[in-house]
């Protein structure tokens, strides 16, 4: 069983900055696939950004430019550098894994406001 917790949420102003890291249960190594999800009150969940096996990166239209998903095999973690914060980006803020299962951690709000 993969376990993924998530960490670095928090409340920043417009503008901030924020790390959210994901660690996980297990070599990541493993992983196809690692990715970063979010939901807002009411919204549907949808994709941030993700990163394959071969370091391959794919980003949400809204995060090209500003967000970073990036992965530490060493330390089994994935992370999340988020920039030029918006209060749109206000949501729970979840870490998922492919290893032949979907794999979700329990998530971490992120608030943006002034």
């Amino acid at each position: 069983q993969v376990q993924l917790v998530e960490s670095g949420g928090g409340l920043v102003q417009p503008g901030g900055s924020l790390r959210l890291s994901c660690a996980a249960s297990t070599n990541i190594r493993n992983f196809d696939a690692m990715g970063w999800y979010r939901q807002a009150p009411g919204k549907q969940r949808e994709l941030v950004a993700s990163i394959n096996r071969y370091g391959i990166t794919n980003y949400a239209d809204f995060a090209k430019g500003r967000f970073t998903i990036s992965r530490d095999n060493a330390k089994n973690t994935a992370h999340l550098q988020m920039n030029s914060l918006k209060p749109e980006d206000t949501a729970v803020y979840y870490c998922n894994a492919l290893l032949r299962d979907v794999y979700w951690g329990q998530g971490i709000q992120v608030t943006v406001s002034s």
